[in-house]
């Protein structure tokens, strides 16, 4: 099985997929099976100071919840835009799954050019999102986030990533409004039953939801106008279901959009995933007393990439 995390500044989600042999019509498993059948997920808070076996415990719990075994794990990729957290997750993996992760980052094949003034800049979710977009969708495409902040990503009809637009999220305007305000109450974000409230909570939430909604509908009403008519647009994240489901531009609620796309560069990273594998199954050489030391002895060195910063 595959574990992929994606690590977001509100929340972490992950997901676990198994192997599915593709059978021709002959019967006959014509290639060697992929991991594309999604078995279990969880959405968990990100904590920036949980340890290594604080994040340990609660792999270990998830995966007992859902009747899946950690060592049937044969590799693990994550795409994270918490610095911070880059190293623990990285002994988690090390220490409880015995495996090296692969993690989003610069040299690692996407197969999707960066038309980026500088494409270091750019956070790994976002790729991955218009990987995953391009792939099951096509292009041009729009891919909305829902998530701590919202983005707007967009792919060509070549599959390139173009850039896009970033805006504060829906709950960071809630917030804002909660606390530069002496006398109104922080509220549930949710689609209010008619756009008139009736009550200071009723017109919070209309302003919220329907104000959002004219923000997220008026920047894809420039985006298409600059990409094509044709555009495909998509959201997914968090709220992904609850606001693009309102808009009139929004076609399709991905919500496993990011996990998808993770478990695509996955695939195209064979190399990365043959190492992932290598650390777990290889067996440990028994050390021989009578044997001198070699002064040349030693696996073979490591490369660390350089972590981009967002």
């Amino acid at each position: 099985m595959l574990l992929v995390i994606d690590v977001g500044n509100t929340n972490t989600v992950l997901g676990v997929f198994a192997r599915v042999a593709k059978v021709n019509t002959a019967g006959d498993s014509d290639e060697t099976p992929r991991y594309e059948r999604l078995v279990a997920n969880w959405r968990v808070a990100t904590s920036r100071t949980s340890t290594v076996d604080e994040y340990g415990v609660l792999f270990r719990n998830l995966f007992s919840m859902a009747g899946l075994e950690s060592k049937g794990i044969h590799g693990i990729v994550i795409s994270s835009v918490v610095p911070p957290l880059d190293p623990v997750l990285r002994q988690v993996c090390e220490r409880y799954f015995s495996l090296r992760p692969l993690a989003i980052e610069p040299g690692v094949k996407t197969g999707m050019p960066v038309h980026y003034d500088n494409p270091a800049e750019v956070g790994a979710d976002r790729i991955v999102n218009a990987v995953a977009a391009f792939e099951k969708y096509g292009g041009p495409c729009v891919i909305v986030d829902f998530g701590t902040a919202t983005t707007f990503d967009c792919v060509s009809a070549k599959g390139e990533y173009l850039g896009g637009v970033i805006c504060p999220g829906i709950g960071i305007s809630a917030d804002a409004l909660f606390e530069r305000t002496a006398r109104l109450p922080r509220v549930e974000i949710r689609k209010p039953a008619r756009v008139i409230g009736s009550n200071t909570v009723g017109s919070l939430q209309s302003g919220l939801y329907y104000g959002y909604l004219g923000l997220v509908d008026g920047i894809l009403e420039l985006l298409l106008a600059e990409l094509g008519p044709a555009t495909q647009v998509l959201a997914t994240g968090g709220l992904g279901p609850m606001i693009g489901t309102g808009s009139k531009y929004i076609k399709h609620v991905d919500d496993f959009l990011t996990l998808e796309g993770l478990r695509i560069i996955w695939e195209r990273n064979g190399s990365a995933r043959k190492d992932s594998i290598s650390a777990k199954s290889a067996p440990k050489a028994e050390p021989k007393a009578s044997a001198p030391k070699s002064k040349n002895g030693g696996g073979a060195p490591t490369s660390s990439p350089t972590r981009s910063s967002r």
